[in-house]
């Protein structure tokens, strides 16, 4: 582990950008001189609820404002800002109530009452609200002026012991309405609150009369998405905190002889850990993004802000308490004692998730949502510069647009891979990539997919030699040639240092003999990248060499292999005797390891501007509209579809914004694998028994259910990926090296 813990430095952020990571550096800083775990104790052992001290810290430095207009005491930013003071608050369990006002006076100014704004901005005034929502027990009575009179008892409010200012949801005539009372109006009972840190009471009315001017003029559900933003934003700092945690536990804390990180049950934890704090922290991040939007757009930002906060509800909040959970389980018995913090999240992460609502009717909002047509798209902002790329990309596409030869055009401008080096592609930075891609898909122009090939000329062209690169380069490009891997053994498996296929040096090249597995397209493929060992008395890492094999050369017998799905696009590839001259050794004799891994600098950047729920979208037309738990199941993978795409989005913002790697790249594979493969299981279930008796060549969810297996074995299995997100993102100790023989 560093010197410095995760725990102490977090494992991402919530913001992206070169102003927010100065405002995530700044906020950690403040709230870290005021806030250590002796005032989360002190918080917790209190007999009651007291304001705490740096309060007014908070209000000085412009934290309980951000989000506001500086016409009313803000700053004059918004909701995207405020989750980066909420994630940091989070990540240190903030005691008081920071949450509780800033949602109060993010409604309040949603639905333009302004008259207490000043007041929960500089900190002299404490707002809560009761986010019951439309279960609300207060019931109002329409009053001709345009009044209500509101009787009954709120449930548990957040923060509703200190708070002057109370956002409460009134049942009235078949719908809900929200107004705002101050204290003096109503009675506070202090109640027995799980969450210690930030304390719970209800507020009771008999016949209180509220004015017109103080029943909010807004959309029922906007107080409750507005909710699921901001406690969305400080789950994503629990989220990581616990996670760090974790794996600061895990890599020091020694038991049996090792630390427990070794064991792969306690590393996969902790990976898993990651995974959904990932998919916390993106969905939080575009709930804030889109509210923002919504502020000043029309109609259809307004749903869309609706459609993530219900995921953010669905997934950041609810998905934070299990992330806890999971911690207090690998600290073992110092978990489950006061004498760690982790109890104090749970019970802020489960109460946050209670008073928030079931996550299953949150699902349900997402899939009616959905099947209403909202969508949100996978769209970022490019800085400036894109325009003078757009024309002269557009320049260059132009002239192609409805040509016979469209494809060889493009490959000839650079356009199949325009992240490779020039003459083969266009050099292009992540940005002209991302123009690149709108414009293609703008004329509906499609270059060729070299599939294998896109592993496979990337290394020829940092390590084969001008002439191979001649040869093989501009035919891939072109689609004139296609290749297939062998890599994979049946004794290796993922682990590639262990093959033992044979490369022996003859005159003018290399005899090789030996088995291949998992060959895809193998009978249909120009080439293949074949690993050779050349050395068996070298370390076997270090004997292994890359070659180029011509699929025509005699010696090679490729039998098909059968199968989930009845067909046989893989294959086992048997090599006897097989020659292959030394012009088509890539590299020199060893370096084969290191090639196999090589990944260039200017690494391809995926981008796409469409939802990422298409696959999910199947699920349309088969859904019960009528059975709330397929609608919630729906709901469930829609969401997780889209906390992927999100993923891939964000790692995209970071290409474009020259920002360091996140953890969005190494666990959107695995996250979005997960979700497909449940996504064909669900269609089949949802389709009944008709799925049990389709043609099994035909492309059905059946047949998408056996073929998307491969999904979780194919370039590394779920265990391989889970070990290397513990071990290279989370630092967690490496498992011990086999002994010798």
């Amino acid at each position: 582990m560093s010197e410095t813990s995760l725990t102490e430095k977090g494992l991402g952020a919530i913001g992206l950008g070169e102003d927010l990571e100065h405002l995530r550096d700044s906020v950690r800083g403040l709230l870290r001189r005021h806030i250590s775990e002796d005032v989360v104790r002190e918080a917790v052992e209190a007999k009651e609820e007291l304001l705490p001290t740096w309060w007014p810290t908070l209000a000085q430095n412009g934290l309980l404002g951000l989000h506001l207009a500086e016409e009313h005491g803000g700053a004059g930013f918004g909701l995207n800002e405020l989750a980066v003071v909420l994630e940091e608050a989070g990540r240190l369990l903030v005691p008081g109530p920071l949450v509780p006002t800033v949602l109060a006076s993010a409604v309040l100014d949603a639905a333009g009452h302004t008259r207490f704004l000043a007041g929960l901005a500089d900190g002299t005034s404490i707002g809560a609200l009761d986010l019951s929502g439309e279960r609300t027990a207060l019931v109002g009575t329409p009053l001709a002026d345009g009044a209500l009179r509101v009787e009954g008892t709120s449930t548990a409010i957040i923060g509703g012991q200190l708070a002057d200012l109370f956002l409460l949801p009134v049942a009235t005539d078949g719908s809900t309405a929200w107004v705002v009372v101050e204290r003096s109006q109503v009675e506070v009972v202090n109640e027995h609150s799980h969450d210690l840190t930030r304390r719970l009471a209800t507020v009771r009315t008999n016949g209180l009369e509220v004015p017109r001017d103080d029943v909010l003029d807004i959309v029922a559900q906007r107080p409750l998405d507005l909710a699921a933003v901001v406690l969305g934003a400080e789950s994503a700092g629990i989220a990581d905190w616990a996670t760090a945690t974790a794996a600061d536990y895990a890599g020091t804390r020694e038991q049996f002889g090792r630390r427990i990180g070794q064991f792969q049950g306690v590393k996969h934890r902790v990976a898993r850990m990651l995974v959904r704090t990932e998919q916390v922290r993106a969905c939080a991040w575009d709930a804030a993004r889109a509210a923002d939007s919504a502020r000043a757009a029309g109609p259809e930002s307004v749903r869309q802000a609706t459609l993530t906060a219900a995921m953010a509800a669905a997934t950041s909040v609810p998905t934070t308490l299990v992330v806890v959970k999971e911690l207090i389980n690998t600290l073992g018995g110092i978990g489950y004692t006061w004498e760690h913090l982790a109890g104090f999240a749970l019970r802020r992460a489960l109460t946050s998730s209670i008073l928030l609502g079931a996550s299953d009717t949150w699902e349900v909002r997402v899939a009616e949502l959905s099947l209403a047509g909202t969508r949100r798209p996978l769209s970022l902002e490019l800085p400036p510069e894109a325009e003078e790329i757009r024309a002269r990309i557009s320049a260059e596409l132009d002239p192609i647009q409805g040509s016979g030869d469209a494809v060889a055009q493009l490959a000839n401008l650079g356009y199949t891979a325009p992240h490779f080096p020039a003459p083969w592609g266009k050099a292009a930075d992540a940005v002209t990539q991302v123009v690149i891609a709108e414009e293609l898909a703008k004329r509906d122009l499609v270059p060729h997919d070299m599939i294998i090939g896109n592993w496979a000329v990337p290394t020829l062209l940092a390590h084969g030699d001008e002439s191979i690169q001649q040869r093989l380069v501009p035919p891939s490009l072109r689609g004139d040639i296609t290749w297939c891997q062998m890599f994979s053994e049946p004794g290796a498996g993922s682990d590639l240092a262990a093959l033992t296929t044979r490369a022996e040096k003859v005159d003018g090249g290399w005899r090789i003999n030996g088995q291949k597995v998992w060959t895809s397209g193998a009978a249909g493929s120009d080439y293949a990248i074949l690993l050779a060992r050349t050395d068996r008395e070298a370390a076997k890492h270090k004997g292994i060499s890359y070659f180029v094999l011509d699929m025509t050369t005699p010696g090679i017998d490729i039998r098909p292999l059968r199968e989930l799905t009845g067909g046989a696009h893989f294959n086992e590839v048997f090599l006897d005797d097989v020659f292959i001259p030394d012009e088509m050794l890539v590299g020199k004799p060893g370096e084969g390891w290191r090639l196999a891994i090589t990944t260039l600098a200017n690494e391809r950047v995926h981008m796409t501007s469409n939802s990422a729920t298409g696959t999910q979208e199947l699920l349309f037309e088969h859904v019960d509209r009528s059975s709330p738990a397929q609608l919630a199941r729906l709901g469930r993978l829609l969401a997780d579809a889209q906390a992927g795409g999100l993923l891939g989005l964000r790692q995209t913002i970071r290409s474009i914004s020259g920002l360091e790697p996140g953890a969005e790249s190494s666990v959107a594979k695995l996250a979005s694998a997960e979700t497909i493969q449940a996504t064909w299981q669900t269609l089949m279930e949802f389709q009944g028994a008709d799925s049990l008796t389709v043609d099994p060549t035909e492309r059905s969810a059946t047949w998408w259910f056996l073929s998307s297996r491969a999904l979780t074995i194919a370039g590394g299995t779920t265990d391989v990926q889970l070990n290397i997100i513990g071990e290279r993102i989370l630092g967690l100790p490496r498992d011990p090296a086999p002994e010798r023989k």
